[in-house]
């Protein structure tokens, strides 16, 4: 390159460069993106602002406002329950044994509502007040399937103050909850957590299921049992019932009776004594993939799911409606077995896989008096039979 090109080629590199500066310097911003055009430009990323301290701060004060709240408004109604129950020893000796729990005041008449299994087989009930008064109290009703229990005292001077009912129905994960209750005998102590889940199925005092459980991290310890799980407006919206623990201390997951369980058999409790539970009346047995594969080996066809019906009880609400029990006994190994009969997999449209499903359905969803609609497998059809339920005898499935 000669000597004379190479200084035009300067000469015209540092015109454009001023050129370019003067035209940046008077072109408005809005025209950039005109000049700009084909060049790809970065997006410009807003990052959030972090939260003020004094946010912060302020919520925090806000939820431990309402956490006092619900202390002040329910903590005066939960109680102490004391039971004495008596054991015996190799010997026959009578051995007095104590035991504790919680409850709340349920209404102004004196009725407290905790877990049966509280005051199971107790010869002697005291329940202690918040102000220290002391009581003798009666059972007036108690449901072991529903691990519920109402007692009753008769205090003499201040009104009882009952704690208003909420609504376990409208509950979410991760909403903050409240226990108040009597852990290893400390009075009226607070704990706070939140809903881990919800529509737990857990067992009850009488071995049968309890559905829709609520499940809290909010410490539940020995002691506790039957007293409120309360909402952050003090509002009652489960009891609490069990814990998981090898240890028998708080490990971060307890359960709690649904406040709606509670709705639908404490009424019926103080009224009555006992509560109806829904009963269809047939001896059923649980099929399952092991136990479908057993019977087809043994010339009996069934699904891998729902309830085979081996009987129907005489006068059962099963029989009047025309279900079918086994109709010819087979040998299956050691056991001689009804088939042949009625395979339940639906009620209400609802499928039933296991008793499991039977139960927690019926307890839930249905009441005594009421039909529903069961659908059944027979020799290969399916058949929908209406049932009206009827009350459960005792010791009956």
């Amino acid at each position: 390159m000669s000597k004379k090109r190479s200084v035009v080629t300067i000469l015209s590199v540092a015109v454009l460069a001023v050129f370019s500066a003067l035209l940046f310097k008077f072109t408005p911003a809005s025209s950039l993106g005109v000049i700009a055009k084909g060049i790809a430009q970065p997006t410009p990323v807003s990052t959030p602002a972090a939260p003020h301290p004094r946010s912060v701060t302020d919520a925090a004060k806000g939820l431990q406002a309402q956490v006092e709240s619900v202390y002040q408004k329910a903590g005066d109604s939960v109680v102490n329950i004391t039971t004495q129950t008596t054991a015996y020893d190799f010997f026959m000796n009578a051995v007095p044994q104590k035991g504790t729990g919680s409850g709340f005041v349920y209404d102004d008449k004196g009725h407290i509502v905790t877990n049966f299994h509280v005051v199971e087989n107790a010869d002697k009930i005291v329940v202690t007040l918040a102000d220290g008064r002391a009581m003798d109290a009666k059972v007036v009703g108690k449901d072991p399937s529903n691990d519920l229990a109402v007692l009753q005292i008769r205090p003499q001077g201040e009104t009882l103050r009952p704690i208003p009912l909420g609504d376990s129905d409208v509950l979410h994960v991760g909403q903050f909850v409240v226990a108040i209750g009597n852990p290893f005998g400390l009075n009226r102590t607070l704990t706070f957590g939140v809903i881990s889940s919800l529509g737990r199925v857990i067992k009850s005092p009488d071995g049968r299921f309890i559905g829709q459980a609520i499940q809290t991290d909010a410490a539940i310890n020995p002691g506790n049992s039957g007293g409120p799980l309360l909402d952050l407006q003090g509002r009652v919206v489960g009891i609490n019932s069990q814990i998981i623990s090898p240890s028998r201390a708080n490990a971060g997951i307890g359960f709690a009776i649904p406040i709606n369980t509670v709705k639908r058999v404490v009424p019926e409790l103080i009224e009555t004594g006992h509560y109806r539970h829904p009963w269809i009346g047939a001896e059923l047995m649980e099929l399952t993939a092991q136990r479908a594969k057993v019977l087809s080996e043994a010339g009996v066809k069934v699904p891998q799911h729902g309830l085979l019906i081996l009987k129907v009880l005489p006068g059962s609400p099963a029989a009047k409606a025309g279900l079918r029990g086994g109709q010819r006994i087979k040998r299956i190994g050691d056991i001689l077995l009804p088939v042949d009969g009625d395979v339940l997999v639906a009620i209400n449209g609802h499928k039933i896989n296991s008793f499991q499903d039977l139960v927690v359905y019926l307890e839930t969803r249905t009441r005594v008096g009421e039909t529903v609609h069961v659908r059944v497998l027979r020799s290969g059809k399916v058949v929908t039979l209406p049932v009206t339920l009827q009350d459960r005898p005792m010791q009956r499935n």
